[in-house]
């Protein structure tokens, strides 16, 4: 009877394992990686979804906001089968819309204000973290597995 429970809530059960390059051009609107699927157990993996998410932050200390958005995501829906002990590779090319807010946009568009645009940016504390996350669906498991991992998009 534990055999089952921890069966299904994922414990001992599917583990997900992001490979990404360390750098990637965030205007080719592109992230391209591997993902591992491994499980001590037999099981079917039935669907998998890839998202890349720009955590922008804004201001300092207690007046700092921070935003989340979803950039791009992947929804694979197929039946997996994960044998005992081994793992899984599949490849993966994540398509997602460069976005820029008014203030990148002209400071790429001139290059005497581009500057005063990145000091006033330094300034008031903005920046950009981007990360990857992957989960899946595993037929006869309440808790979906994840896996997520920083990437660096220039």
């Amino acid at each position: 009877m534990f055999g089952k429970v921890k069966s299904w809530l994922g414990i001992e059960g599917v583990k997900l394992e992001l490979s990404l390059p360390e750098e990637l051009k965030y205007s080719d609107g592109l992230v391209t990686g591997k993902l591992f699927i491994s499980s001590m157990n037999d099981h079917t993996v039935t669907s998998i979804q890839i998202k890349l998410i720009e955590k922008y932050s804004r201001g300092k200390k207690d007046e700092k906001l921070t935003d989340e958005y979803e950039l791009g995501n992947i929804d694979m829906v197929q039946n997996i089968d994960i044998p005992s002990n081994k793992k899984v590779q599949l490849s993966f090319e994540l398509p997602f819309n460069p976005r820029k807010s008014d203030m990148d946009e002209l400071e790429e568009s001139n290059i005497l204000v581009g500057g005063l645009v990145k000091a006033a940016k330094w300034f008031e504390g903005v920046s950009s973290v981007y990360r990857v996350e992957a989960s899946a669906k595993v037929h006869g498991v309440a808790l979906d597995p994840f896996d997520k991992e920083l990437i660096v998009l220039l």
